[in-house]
């Protein structure tokens, strides 16, 4: 696979310090390259940005002024994440990318659109108008990436790309990733590409997944707080706590303030530069505890992530797979805690008996996490 590709990305490739390609890695470029349509699916945490970033640039003439390949997310913060790791590696080359997200200053997208870049990343909604607008022009794009692709092809944003895609010439690629896809996505993702390669990576053959150990506290709704309180003052820990109401997400930060706890928040309703601020702490470590809502959070590679934390339980099981990928990424450990009533307790049954996942009933026993018996043996003693 790396032999194909271009100087500078094996250079960028030794420098990373990885050794080999993983599973999806090395079935996904050599496809890319060849120029065909695909559909991957992949767990979270194997490495599929790579997967697409280095094909993508390895097919950019970097004398040709004009924009030449479009990646697309649900989120700024994905686009940003994954915007950061082309600057990481298009190094060495004369590559010019840009992002181009909503809630960001038009006029500023303006002037670095007037640098000609391209590669350009971008949520489909600012795009779609800047398409409208002549501002953007699409005819000589010739790979068009929708990653986390399962999010994009929901009825919120199909609409917009679709329109994005046909404004393409039809010789264009289309690759689309997710670490899952449900059947009426995939038929959706089928009609947008043409005779799409389609590959699956199984959990067990992305060697990259480190051990993950799937627990649940039962409690009352009223008592869920409590039980987040505790996790945030667990030793070494840095956890990203998943919420489903925007509204609940203030009451939850008002309170650990007052408690002057290390939390922090994350939702799509907050300003761009506040959402920013906040994934900035929590990365570096200068809180413990990031509460964010799916949206927000989806598809985010965040570095030592130690405990996942669902406050709310997911509404299906395609959701439980992207909160409980947030942590074991690239060979590390992690924690998977949900919250749960007696009703839900028997839905999270249901998810990991589908997923074939171990679950376990956790309590704390003197500020640390412990299983019923160790708690019972120790108050007899």
């Amino acid at each position: 696979m790396l032999d194909n590709l271009k100087p500078f990305l094996q250079e960028a490739w030794q420098k990373s310090g990885f050794e080999q390609p993983t599973s999806i890695q090395a079935a996904a470029v050599p496809m890319i390259l060849d120029g065909k349509d695909l559909i991957a699916e992949s767990p979270t945490g194997t490495g599929k940005t790579l997967a697409y970033l280095l094909p993508l640039l390895n097919s950019i003439d970097a004398n040709l002024p004009s924009l030449q390949a479009v990646v697309l997310a649900s989120s700024q913060e994905l686009i940003m994440q994954v915007y950061q790791e082309f600057q990481k590696w298009s190094e060495g080359s004369s590559i010019r990318g840009t992002s181009i997200i909503g809630g960001a200053n038009v006029k500023r997208q303006l002037e670095k659109l007037k640098k000609r870049p391209q590669v350009i990343f971008a949520t489909p909604g600012r795009l779609i108008e800047l398409i409208k607008q002549k501002k953007v022009k699409m005819h000589e794009v010739k790979m068009i990436v929708l990653d986390e692709g399962d999010q994009l092809l929901i009825s919120e944003h199909l609409n917009t790309v679709q329109s994005i895609v046909k404004s393409t010439m039809n010789d264009r690629q289309v690759v689309l990733f997710s670490a899952t896809m449900k059947p009426g996505i995939e038929q959706q993702a089928i009609a947008i590409t043409k005779s799409p390669e389609i590959i699956r990576i199984e959990r067990d053959e992305a060697a990259s997944s480190g051990d993950v150990e799937h627990i649940y506290f039962l409690c009352e709704p009223r008592d869920k707080i409590k039980l987040l309180e505790k996790i945030t003052r667990l030793d070494d820990s840095k956890s990203l706590a998943f919420i489903n109401d925007i509204g609940e997400i203030e009451v939850f930060k008002e309170k650990f303030r007052f408690k002057e706890l290390s939390t922090g928040i994350l939702h799509s309703d907050m300003k761009k530069l506040e959402r920013q601020a906040a994934l900035k702490a929590f990365r570096e470590g200068k809180m413990n505890m990031l509460i964010a809502t799916d949206v927000a959070a989806r598809g985010l590679d965040i570095q030592g992530v130690t405990h996942v934390v669902q406050i709310d339980l997911p509404k299906d099981i395609s959701q439980y797979v992207h909160r409980a990928g947030r942590t074991g990424r690239m060979g590390a450990d992690g924690i998977v805690i949900s919250l749960v009533t007696e009703r839900e307790e028997r839905e999270l049954k249901t998810y990991c008996r589908e997923l074939k996942i171990p679950l376990h009933k956790r309590v704390f026993y003197q500020g640390k996490i412990a299983d019923e018996q160790q708690r019972s043996k120790n108050l007899r003693r």
